[in-house]
């Protein structure tokens, strides 16, 4: 049986995929997403400006901005 595999890839300032850092391989998607979830500061910080949750190669969600600048409040 072949297991599904969830994967990020990593984009940069220009939107151009980056070599490092480099996700995991996952088997299901919550795992995939929990992973992001605890590390998207540390990716933010070393150039990671977008991540895209592919699932056996295809995107599965839309992107996701990582930024740690903070935005002014709407108000």
């Amino acid at each position: 049986m072949i297991r599904p595999q969830w994967v990020w890839e990593m984009l940069g300032p220009e939107g151009t995929p980056l070599t490092a850092p480099v996700s995991p391989v996952f088997t299901n998607r919550f795992d995939a997403e929990q992973w992001l979830g605890g590390l998207w500061r540390d990716l933010a910080g070393d150039g990671v400006r977008t991540a895209h949750l592919l699932h056996d190669g295809l995107q599965a969600a839309p992107a996701v901005r990582l930024s740690t600048e903070l935005s002014p409040a709407h108000g």
